[in-house]
């Protein structure tokens, strides 16, 4: 019996110093990785909308934020106004091949897209995220385009679920926009 239950019990006691390091590890580290992530988001906010000066969050699912009292797709899961009226940036979540694709989207207040740019994603190396990595051609296909063209963008070939991913975070940020438009 000693042979069976000694074993179990050395093993059980590495696995709770383990798990008990992990969980501090974790304690001092997510903060650090949350405020690098945030910075990491602001930067490109200010890179997709190049001619706002400053931003005003008007709608926000984390922190409840919905100074527009308005409803939102829901793929979009923030809204930022530009404070001079060069339009607004859209933070959206859609399920790609791989997982979730967090992207931002700015649209000038003419309704056009000035520029998009992947926040985070987990598609497959060389295929889906030929279309969501920032160094790709694919998001620059979107730029200059409006509610009413964008769906001429075509698919990647072999990165078809990706693609659709992808127009449909385009096509909410631009059913955002409608209705942050009808709000004011």
């Amino acid at each position: 019996m000693k042979d069976i239950v000694k074993p179990i019990a050395v093993l059980g006691a590495i696995c709770l110093v383990v798990t008990a390091l992990l969980a501090y590890i974790n304690s001092v580290t997510a903060p650090i990785i949350a405020e690098a992530s945030a910075q990491a988001e602001a930067k490109a906010v200010k890179e997709v909308l190049a001619e706002a000066e400053d931003f005003d969050v008007v709608y926000d699912t984390v922190t409840g934020v919905n100074t527009l009292d308005v409803s939102m797709p829901v793929e979009v899961a923030t809204v930022y106004q530009a404070t001079n009226g060069t339009g607004y940036v859209f933070l959206m979540h859609t399920k790609g091949y791989g997982g979730t694709i967090s992207l931002l989207c700015g649209v000038k207040s003419d309704g056009s897209i000035e520029s998009t740019q992947t926040l985070a994603h987990s598609e497959t190396s060389g295929i889906g995220s030929r279309v969501v990595d920032n160094g790709s051609s694919y998001r620059h296909n979107y730029e200059g385009k409006t509610a009413d063209d964008y769906e001429t963008v075509d698919a990647l070939t072999g990165a078809t679920i990706s693609s659709k991913a992808y127009k449909k975070a385009i096509a909410a940020a631009f059913e955002a926009y409608k209705t942050v438009k009808g709000a004011k």
